[in-house]
């Protein structure tokens, strides 16, 4: 209880431009904490959903019954499954148009769902830069604080005929505040930027190798109607 009353009051006692220091450490870190459990429960989602639709892919279910399943709510499909569902649909479109020439098929598909694959990553990676720039910054944010907390406290001391340590250590405590709330700030979200970075990696790699099986699947299936 001691301790929160001390830190309140060193607050409370800070100069202007320390309290604004500190005001923006705290809504930066609480955003932080906001993207970290927001992404994670995204990217759970993410490689969740994909799991269970290539469970349902590889089960030996027709092509075309699945695809036309997923036609009927399209406009939510995500992940694999819209990488699926835009590849397919292409597929089906360059062979009524051109069947005599497979190469240009596969290519056509493979495209298509690279494209699928990119705005899905786009999606995915939404605010996680911003937990980056968060560990950058906020520490050096903190270091303004406590310097211009420093430089306010001994500036202070002019008009003291005696400087003693009771005189300087509040303002230099007021000031350090700042650089601890900084790294509170920062470590957390320098911490939470590469594990998601990590955690978005596999999942991108899961689309990856979706993509390369399905267009192993196509080529078969491409080639054979020659």
């Amino acid at each position: 209880m001691q301790t929160e009353f001390s830190l309140l009051s060193l607050f409370l006692e800070a100069s202007i431009v320390v309290k604004i220091v500190m005001l923006i450490l705290v809504v930066f870190s609480i955003l932080s904490w906001a993207v970290i459990i927001q992404r994670s429960k995204v990217l759970t989602k993410a490689r969740k959903d994909s799991l269970t639709f290539e469970d349902r892919f590889w089960s030996g279910e027709d092509l075309n019954r699945l695809h036309q399943g997923l036609e009927n709510r399209r406009d939510a499909l995500t992940g694999s499954e819209q990488i699926f569902y835009v590849g397919f649909k292409e597929f089906n479109r360059l062979q009524q148009a051109n069947p005599d020439a497979p190469e240009s098929i596969i290519q056509g598909s493979t495209r298509a769902m690279n494209l699928a694959l990119n705005r899905e990553m786009e999606s995915l990676e939404n605010y996680i830069p911003f937990l980056g720039t968060v560990g950058s910054i906020s520490p050096y944010i903190g270091l303004f604080g406590t310097v211009w907390g420093i430089m306010h406290s001994f500036m202070g001391l002019s008009a003291v005929k005696q400087a003693t340590l009771q005189s300087v250590a509040p303002g230099i405590a007021e000031a350090l505040i700042a650089t601890a709330i900084g790294l509170f700030a920062a470590i957390p979200a320098v911490m939470a930027y590469n594990r998601l970075n990590l955690r978005l990696g596999k999942v991108e790699q899961g689309y990856v190798n979706f993509i390369d099986e399905f267009t192993t699947l196509l080529h078969r299936q491409a080639f054979s109607k020659r």
